[in-house]
């Protein structure tokens, strides 16, 4: 890496400081939020974020955490990041000389989590590290929500943008950053959002029609049956029960007479929220699910499609 050399997402520098302390133990690091979070919220951060005076993203960032619980948007972030840790890397010096004493670092555990931690850059806008100086490559990843790229610094509190530690020109830190992006995941997390509230109303749906409704007709005047007849429904398991007076009319709207009636609606917005995330990351869908209009050609195309990606992901950040 050139010594003050200007980078696409950040910038390298090499200078010393010795006897330094480490940063991240400076800093006073919080748990994340883990309320529930809806659309309402998600605006809320993003105007934190994008506030002229004082612009903060830690809301953003305790909503990206949430909404990486997501198996679906979660699997293809992986599978994005797993394309290019498997490419097979070596080291060239300044002559163009492969360094084979490079790869035992290259294939160590380390190295790896410095690559992946690299590429989630691009979901999240930001990644930083600190690296211990030693024998061995040794970091500490900096959290995300104290670091302060409008005013470049690490900041002690997480929404403190004044107070903390400059990190440009220091030789052990280094941050990769976006200044006028928050990654991917912002432009995922509506998405999210959306498909979670599907699902617990498909759930719901699932819990009242999904079982046997047991419909009893009793006497109105007739208590002692009535009491007994409860006794059995309580006894006999935990399914829907209804009681119903003979005298009174009863009819039960179950709904599968209607255009929802299999829940097909609900399959149908959870697969269209899939589908937008896995656009946005992958740049396609069928080399992840496949679709009723799904072939081999079409299969073929997004493969290339997602292989483009794949490459521009592998190019040189600094």
């Amino acid at each position: 890496m050139a010594k003050n050399k200007k980078t696409k997402i950040g910038v390298v520098t090499k200078t010393t400081e010795p006897n330094q302390k480490l940063v991240v133990q400076e800093l006073r690091i919080v748990s994340p939020d883990r309320t529930i979070k809806d659309i309402g919220t998600f605006r809320q951060a993003i105007q934190h974020a994008e506030n002229v005076l004082f612009p903060n993203r830690v809301r953003l960032y305790d909503l990206y955490r949430d909404i990486l619980t997501d198996g679906h948007l979660k699997g293809i972030i992986k599978k994005k990041v797993d394309a290019v840790l498997n490419k097979k890397l070596y080291f060239e010096n300044a002559a163009g000389k492969r360094v084979d004493e490079m790869d035992n670092v290259i294939k160590s555990k380390t190295f790896r989590c410095i690559i992946r931690k690299i590429l989630e850059t691009q979901g999240w806008g930001v990644t930083g590290f600190e690296f211990i100086p030693g024998k061995k490559i040794c970091f500490k990843e900096i959290p995300r929500k104290h670091i302060k790229t409008d005013t470049k610094i690490i900041s002690f509190e997480q929404y403190d943008n004044q107070t903390g530690k400059p990190y440009e020109g220091v030789s052990n830190l280094w941050v990769l950053e976006d200044e006028d992006e928050f990654g991917f995941l912002f432009e995922c997390a509506p998405y999210s959002i959306w498909k979670r509230g599907n699902m617990g109303e498909w759930a719901q749906y699932i819990e009242i029609f999904g079982q046997p409704i047991r419909v009893i007709y009793y006497d109105a005047y007739d208590s002692k049956t009535k009491m007994e007849l409860r006794e059995v429904l309580d006894q006999s398991g935990s399914s829907l029960a209804m009681m119903i007076p003979k005298q009174a009319q009863f009819e039960l709207k179950d709904g599968k007479g209607a255009a929802n009636g299999n829940g097909e609606l609900q399959e149908k917005f959870k697969k269209a929220c899939d589908d937008e995330m896995s656009i946005r990351i992958l740049g396609n869908t069928e080399t992840t699910s496949s679709s009723k209009s799904s072939g081999y050609a079409q299969s073929k195309e997004h493969s290339k499609q997602q292989l483009e990606i794949t490459k521009s992901d592998m190019l040189p950040i600094y």
